[in-house]
């Protein structure tokens, strides 16, 4: 948590534009298909659904958001998939995107392969993304995300000016 808070004071001491994607649904869920069969257990179930609401479905507040952070709310794996993000980074002119997060296998996985998809450069901040299983974690770092975008370190990423 603390690598993840210095990533994102660096990037808001250098500019950039920082934007938290968060899972949220209406009540009742109607984003959600009985076809989706992540989020359909998620709709049929109350105990998952807290999972998302209040403290719970908070962003972390050593995170953010602060002052011109942008959230946006998803209701999919991809943070771009139903959502303005592409919109907001094509206004800002923003070509590059650095991502990071939980799950590795899951969001940080769709985001990267929309986001190279849609024509962004995507950059991977490998030690700020976890996964509970870390052999797939391990494989996607070294093995999938190289060829999609690139993939650095924190450390790295603090060292840069910009």
């Amino acid at each position: 948590m603390a690598r993840a808070a210095s990533v994102l004071e660096h990037a808001r001491r250098v500019g950039m534009c920082v934007i938290h994607i968060q899972v949220g649904f209406r009540p009742g869920l109607p984003e959600v298909s009985s076809r989706n069969s992540l989020f359909a257990a998620v709709k049929n179930s109350s105990e998952h659904q807290k999972l998302f609401q209040g403290a719970a479905g908070a962003i972390q507040p050593d995170l953010g958001p602060l002052g011109d952070d942008i959230v946006i709310a998803k209701h999919r794996i991809s943070a771009f998939r139903g959502t303005d993000l592409d919109m907001i980074l094509r206004a800002k002119d923003i070509e590059t995107v650095i991502l990071f997060g939980i799950a590795t296998s899951g969001v940080v996985l769709s985001t990267l392969l929309e986001a190279a998809d849609l024509d962004y450069w995507p950059v991977v901040i490998q030690d700020c993304c976890a996964d509970l299983d870390l052999e797939l974690h391990a494989c996607l770092i070294e093995r999938l995300f190289p060829k999609r975008g690139r993939v650095i370190f924190a450390a790295e990423f603090l060292a840069s000016g910009d």
